[in-house]
């Protein structure tokens, strides 16, 4: 269980690097205006809530978060909603590539923490929690660093069990069943089983605990190697594979407070726009397959200074989420993710859909199986996700045909 702030007596030092300089291509033009982590998702929250929110409920509020590409709006989020007093020492700091070794960007993500190596060396923590910044699940940080200080390990991975017919697309696990890896694949043909069931595969979550002596002088070790790509799973991690010195965390056996049956153990790579449209599907069902209203570990999301939702004349939701500030006026909503602020006219009809901050849905207007960026404005009698042929001459349309209009635009 997480410990109360400030109790340093029970908590070992432990600062957390969040990784959040990625471009999101796979998801343009969800990504042409803001970097990956900043994407907004659920109604009120960005991917970045996730994280950010697993490790300050697990005690943890010593982070830095590593930015680069496109990175204001993410900058902005963080300095806005994750600010903090600091009585205890904490903050939340988000942290640009600053080219303190020269004139150049990251490289890779193992160079993002070696450009920020003074982040380390101001802290000094016992141990250094390295995790990705565009997942979405629950997971409670401490009960993974525990399993570390307990193995031994220079490194433990977060590994989460998938269908090894499926896990072509992940980086890798193989384990022992003292759970030491022995290799670590970058989307193999071949997936390896688990020690326990030959039909699962430990995917990489992309999420480590590194003690941090070993992190740096692994990390200085690769920042010489000209041949490296400078990438935490490609480079630093096979690294300590080769010297038995990793170990990977079965993410099954983390508890995370208030979860229920159905959505424990949840976990989802958003990382392309079919991936991302499923995610919200995933949150509105009676029973949701991940479930927002978990109070014992809240996600933290951006507060709006906005009224409640409004539904009138007859305006309905069924199996939605809706937005503060939003209005239903006249229209119908069903299976479908509202953000803050969005607005559906008379006689509109929005269908298994997700609407972000902004959106206008004209009057007599039909959006079905899309994602509208913020503040796209569906003219009247419009018709979206209703003619792939016709939608597929203006907008992109991923491989399971969601239709995807980006930020701004009038349609």
């Amino acid at each position: 269980m997480p410990v109360k702030l400030g109790d340093v007596r029970t908590q070992p030092h432990v600062l957390g690097m969040v990784l959040a300089g990625g471009e999101g291509k796979r998801l343009y033009p969800l990504t042409m205006d803001r970097a990956k982590p900043a994407v907004p998702f659920g109604g009120s929250y960005r991917l970045i809530d996730f994280v950010l929110s697993n490790l300050v409920n697990a005690g943890y509020e010593r982070i830095c978060v590593l930015t680069q590409y496109k990175s204001h709006s993410l900058d902005r989020h963080i300095s806005q909603t994750w600010f903090s007093a600091g009585f205890h020492g904490e903050y939340i700091t988000p942290v640009p590539a600053q080219q303190r070794l020269g004139p150049r960007w990251y490289t890779g993500s193992a160079d993002a923490i070696f450009q920020s190596m003074n982040l380390i060396t101001d802290e000094e923590p016992e141990y250094i929690v390295v995790f990705g910044a565009d997942n979405v699940y629950r997971m409670d940080p401490s009960q993974m660093v525990e399993a570390h200080i307990d193995s031994g390990a220079d490194v433990t991975v977060a590994g989460i069990r998938v269908p090894r017919a499926e896990a072509t697309a992940f980086g890798c696990i193989d384990s022992d069943s003292s759970g030491r890896i022995t290799r670590f694949l970058e989307k193999p043909s071949d997936p390896p089983g688990t020690p326990d069931d030959p039909d699962a595969t430990f995917a990489s979550m992309g999420n480590y605990v590194f003690t941090t002596k070993a992190l740096v002088d692994a990390i200085r070790s690769d920042a010489a190697d000209p041949d490296s790509d400078h990438d935490m799973g490609g480079d630093i991690i096979p690294g300590f594979v080769s010297r038995d010195r990793a170990f990977v965390y079965d993410f099954k056996d983390n508890e995370v407070p208030g979860a229920t049956e159905r959505d424990k153990g949840y976990w989802r790579d958003v990382g392309t726009l079919d991936a991302f449209y499923d995610a919200h599907m995933d949150l509105v069902s009676v029973h949701p397959v991940f479930n927002l209203y978990n109070r014992r570990w809240p996600i933290r999301g951006e507060t709006v200074n906005l009224p409640p939702a409004k539904f009138v004349q007859g305006g309905t939701a069924q199996d939605s989420v809706v937005g503060a500030g939003s209005i239903i006026s006249a229209g119908t909503v069903s299976d479908s993710v509202l953000s803050a602020n969005v607005l559906i006219e008379d006689g509109a009809i929005v269908e298994g859909s997700v609407l972000m901050p902004g959106v206008r849905v004209g009057k007599g207007a039909v959006v079905r199986h899309a994602i509208l960026d913020k503040n796209v404005h569906i003219g009247e009698g419009v018709q979206l996700g209703v003619d792939p042929e016709a939608d597929r001459e203006r907008f992109s349309i991923s491989g399971g045909g969601v239709v995807t209009v980006g930020k701004g635009i009038r349609v």
